[in-house]
Parts: structure tokens; C-alpha cells; sequence
């Protein structure tokens, strides 16, 4: 597999949630991972970040995030020109994939989990 320098945005410290289930799976895939999240703190070697920051590279961002909060994400993501953009179940935004389409943004409806399982990410 060839490394997707990838952002997780929701990233949660809490150990039984799907987005730090996602950063740990990632990480053992030696995939470079960058993350957002409500608090600051470690998964793995990774750290969580509580604001928006300049990354570059970024080839694809996975949603952990309502669409009610993906809403203030959507000109940094935007702004990040990934390659795609992953909604976990549950995240999934008409709006928001519109709008990704306008950019000529790629998304898919997935779950990053299951992509890492079966050698699809």
C-alpha cells in the first residue's frame, strides 16, 4: 500500500471510539497521519490537535464528525485540496459532498476501518 498522508478530523482520546480505532489502525499501516479533535492528547504517535492547522500533502481526510460540525470545517478542507474525503458511517452531508464536488473533490462514503482491512485505503 502506498502511504495517503491522511487527516482524521473528530479524532476522540476516548479508546472505544471508532475515530482513535481509526488513527491506531492507520498508524500500524505506517500510514503519516495528522488529527483534529476536541482535545489535545496522544494515539499512538500521533497527536490531536485542537485547531485547524496548515498541513500540507494532506491526500485524504476521514470524517468523524456530525454534519452539523463538519459545517466549520468545510472551507479548511477545502482549503487542504485533498485528494478525497472519507464519510464514516454516520457522517455522511449532502451539503458538504456538493460542495466537495464544486472543488472537484473526491468522496467516498466508507468506512476507513473496513478500507484499511481490506487493502482498499
Amino acid at each position: 500500500m502506498i502511504p495517503k498522508n491522511t487527516l482524521v478530523v473528530g479524532a476522540s482520546l476516548n479508546p472505544i471510539r471508532y475515530s482513535y480505532r481509526a488513527v491506531q489502525t492507520l498508524r500500524s499501516h505506517q500510514v503519516p497521519t495528522r488529527a483534529i479533535g476536541l482535545k489535545e492528547g496522544m494515539i499512538s504517535d500521533v497527536s490531536i490537535d485542537t485547531k485547524a492547522k496548515e498541513y500540507t500533502g494532506i491526500h485524504t481526510v476521514t470524517l468523524y464528525l456530525n454534519p452539523l460540525r463538519q459545517k466549520e470545517y468545510y472551507e479548511y478542507i477545502i482549503s487542504l485540496k485533498p485528494h478525497r474525503v472519507i464519510f464514516n458511517p454516520g457522517t455522511e452531508n449532502p451539503e458538504f459532498m456538493q460542495l466537495l464536488d464544486s472543488y472537484n473533490i473526491s468522496y467516498e462514503i466508507a468506512c476507513t476501518l473496513v478500507l484499511l482491512a481490506t487493502r482498499q485505503f
